[in-house]
């Protein structure tokens, strides 16, 4: 059999011959999924501990999600919102509530809130704060990662994600993330003309980077003071990932607004949000802003399961159970290969030695023996299994791990 008539590789060449070389994927081509596990074309399963970068909090194929959506195709999929339709005002109620607030805009991808969010940020400070036309500025966080369109790469210090991209959007200042001290010489730059601070309150892409004990508590007292929108990114954080609906009520912190993505959708369909008050959301106006797609029928299907589950809190406790299991394993690697553990639930940055390989090859090594990681900034894995993973499978992926770096 020649190279290109084996099955997997033969898709992994259809997919270089074929496709944008914008990702660099593991050489592991998925035929089925379900749980944690995932199965490649050849029959080999694999236990999955990236969780579509937590878009599948709820595990591959979760009934509940899949009948949910079942039961929507066969009905309507699509009006766009030209017209009302029957799930899209439970969506936004029981969406709000979970939130603790008022007003939901309903979007599809991650990016795609941010974008809204810093609109609608800037539509607020002209019409609510009093801000001059064209003055409006947003503060965000160094090694952030909100998305990959041109204004929200206009704000990263990656230059991967910034390179040959420009001229980039004016209007954002940078700070260095968990220094509360440089956060508030900023706001304290031009308090009349900054309209929100931008943050997620664990950095995911940058390696699961958690700030300091307090410092997300003091952004809020920060903004609050200034008349400031205090905008939290919970797109790979939030619905449960780290052990509370929120990242943010680990400190107690409630934000103006929270963006909601990956997660909401089930890992059956992409559903984003932007949610805040009347007073922020309420400034849109029909024709300003809006989506084809946003609050769709399905989405709206899918996303009112996701809520119902989260309402019983038994994700959330998941998390936060085997998240003491996964960082207590991965503390006792520390000088074995390990350098540096971060994460909050079932979320984790592992840094990897420099002697032993770079996350890639850690990653690859660990797809030989079923299980499934990816590197991010060199040498550092992240670690976000599906939040139904049990106990014993959690453990075997440690157990894989711990081999890898013995080798």
């Amino acid at each position: 059999m020649s190279p290109t008539e084996h099955p997997a590789q033969r898709a992994v060449a259809a997919a270089e011959a074929h496709s944008a070389h914008n990702y660099d994927p593991l050489p592991v081509v998925i035929a089925s999924a379900e749980g944690a596990w995932m199965t490649d074309v050849e029959g080999r399963r694999y236990l999955d501990l990236l969780a579509g970068y937590s878009a599948l909090n709820f595990g591959h194929g979760n009934r509940r999600l899949i009948d949910a959506a079942t039961a929507q195709l066969e009905r309507v999929t699509l009006t766009s919102r030209a017209f009302h339709h029957d799930r899209f005002g439970a969506f936004c109620a029981e969406l709000a509530e979970l939130c603790g607030m008022e007003m939901v805009l309903p979007m599809n991808t991650g990016a795609e809130a941010v974008e809204t969010a810093v609109k609608t940020a800037r539509k607020w400070g002209y019409r609510v704060k009093g801000v001059p036309d064209g003055r409006a500025r947003i503060i965000a966080a160094e090694n952030n990662f909100h998305g990959r369109t041109t204004t929200l790469i206009s704000f990263s210090t990656d230059p991967t994600a910034r390179a040959d991209h420009g001229p980039f959007t004016p209007g954002f200042d940078i700070v260095p993330y968990g220094d509360p001290a440089a956060m508030e010489a900023a706001l304290d730059a031009a308090p009349e003309e900054t309209v929100a601070v931008l943050l997620e309150p664990i950095q995911g892409e940058a390696g699961v980077l958690v700030p300091p004990p307090g410092y997300l508590a003091r952004v809020r007292e920060l903004t609050r003071a200034r008349n400031v929108l205090f905008i939290a990114d919970e797109i790979q954080s939030g619905l449960g990932r780290t052990g509370q609906t929120f990242a943010c009520e680990h400190e107690g912190v409630v934000p103006d607004v929270y963006l909601l993505g990956k997660a909401l959708g089930g890992g059956v369909v992409p559903v984003s949000a932007v949610v805040s008050s009347e007073e922020v959301l309420g400034v849109h106006r029909p024709g300003e802003h809006g989506s084809t797609f946003g609050g769709n029928p399905l989405a709206c299907a899918v996303a009112l399961e996701v809520i119902a589950m989260l309402r019983t809190g038994e994700f959330q406790r998941r998390a936060a159970e085997l998240g003491e299991l996964l960082h207590r394993e991965l503390g006792l690697l520390l000088g074995d290969g390990v350098q540096e553990v971060r994460g909050r639930g079932l979320w984790a940055g592992v840094d990897i030695h420099p002697s032993l390989g770079t996350g890639r090859q850690i990653s690859e090594r660990l797809m030989e023996r079923g299980v499934l990681v990816k590197e991010t900034h060199g040498t550092t894995i992240r670690i976000a299994p599906p939040l139904v993973i049990s106990k014993e499978d959690l453990e075997w992926g440690l157990d894989q791990l711990r081999a890898v770096l013995a080798e």
